[in-house]
């Protein structure tokens, strides 16, 4: 898997995927869940997804984290004990794992590493209870995902994946051609072939719905207002970043476009809506 994340990113965008995530969506996956839960969370990053569902399951749980960055591993066991240790939870870590014991039951985890662009059959999550994903669907190609649908028998829930409604406002002449640069970057390899990008959600709930499972899907929309100076900023120079790399002979209209959302963010003058959608995909009973 040659895509990387930055922990710092991730750590950024973390308060906007928690707003965002379909709680209807995430409700309905905590209520198909065995009383004692076992999940497998792919591409893990930092443990953002397990900040968000943890408490909502609320009992006894057990989590496997996948990951094919060792320090994003790392970093995710870090980040899960301090934030533990700020509701004053305790905590017993080991190597690898990790126990929390909150008021409402213990929460085990354990870390493995792993080459997500490799076949998703190989991936350790047959006798798992849900497999979980977040902002992982649209990096991966059409082949690798119709084969974890192919493997997939549990319940599966997939967050924050583009869908492609940005919206920047004000709105800036050069907004189409630095959309259509992002764009052609989404859909580039990162290591899983040929990405999907906005197309993920529609190819994701084809692949399960073609396998008898009940498929929904809800929209999850970063709502990034003019006070969140360092988000819009990190997203203007991302998007712009992106679009001159796919689309160089309009270097000069980007970087204007750039240029001008920067000095709108610092005004508190630029607000951003990145579209994402949630799915859930329940196996068919029997």
């Amino acid at each position: 898997m040659s895509e990387s994340f930055d922990a710092h990113w991730l750590a950024l965008r973390e308060p906007f995927d928690h707003a965002a995530r379909h709680a209807g969506l995430a409700g309905q996956l905590v209520a198909a869940l065995p009383k004692v839960p076992w999940l497998v969370d792919l591409g893990a990053g930092t443990g953002s997804l397990f900040r968000y569902l943890a408490p909502l399951i609320g009992g006894d749980q057990s989590w496997t984290l996948i990951d094919a960055d060792a320090e994003l591993l790392d970093e995710a066991f870090n980040a899960i004990g301090a934030w533990a240790i700020a509701h004053d939870w305790e905590i017993d870590p080991g190597e690898d794992t990790m126990r929390i014991n909150t008021p409402g039951g213990e929460w085990q985890l354990d870390g493995e590493l792993h080459d997500l662009a490799a076949m998703p059959g190989d991936l350790p999550f047959r006798e798992a209870d849900a497999v979980v994903c977040s902002a992982l669907l649209d990096i991966v190609s059409r082949g690798w995902l119709m084969a974890l649908a192919e493997n997939v028998r549990q319940p599966f829930y997939a967050a924050l994946s583009v869908d492609g409604r940005d919206v920047w406002r004000p709105p800036h002449p050069a907004d189409r051609i630095v959309r259509a640069g992002f764009r052609r970057d989404q859909a580039r390899d990162k290591g899983f072939g040929r990405a999907l990008g906005p197309d993920a959600v529609s190819v994701a709930l084809r692949a399960f719905a073609a396998r008898g499972f009940a498929v929904a899907s809800a929209p999850s929309d970063w709502v990034i207002p003019g006070k969140a100076l360092i988000m819009s900023q990190e997203l203007a120079l991302g998007h712009a970043d992106a679009a001159q790399a796919t689309m160089p002979a309009q270097a000069g209209r980007i970087a204007d476009w750039l240029a001008a959302r920067r000095r709108q963010s610092l005004r508190g003058r630029l607000a951003i809506r990145i579209g994402h959608r949630d799915i859930l995909a329940l196996p068919p009973k029997g």
